[in-house]
């Protein structure tokens, strides 16, 4: 993604090697920017913003707990738990979305 980009020229972290080529840094993952002399021009990307949520169709839940846990034991679990419906995990994992 472009805004991973975004690095400012003191923040640069090198990925690469000296004289990679723009094609070369991209294909490696990647960013390429040579606009300014003395820094690194193939950098590592600023890492993805991800946000957890709970899935909200219950059908995709991902069992996290066991049967009967209560809410306080899968929240203590770093899960989600919503007692509803009825054959479905209750207690589940969160989906990781990157924003």
């Amino acid at each position: 993604a472009k805004c991973q980009c975004k690095v400012v020229p003191r923040e640069r972290t090198n990925c690469g090697y000296p004289g990679i080529s723009a094609a070369e840094c991209k294909k490696i993952g990647c960013c390429f920017n040579a606009s300014v002399p003395s820094v690194p021009w193939c950098y590592s990307p600023k890492p993805k913003k991800v946000k957890k949520m709970c899935p909200n169709d219950p059908y995709t839940r991902i069992n996290c707990g066991h049967p009967g846990i209560k809410p306080k034991e899968c929240t203590k679990k770093g899960c989600c738990f919503r007692a509803h419906p009825a054959g479905v995990p209750w207690c589940f994992y969160h989906r990781v979305t990157e924003e």
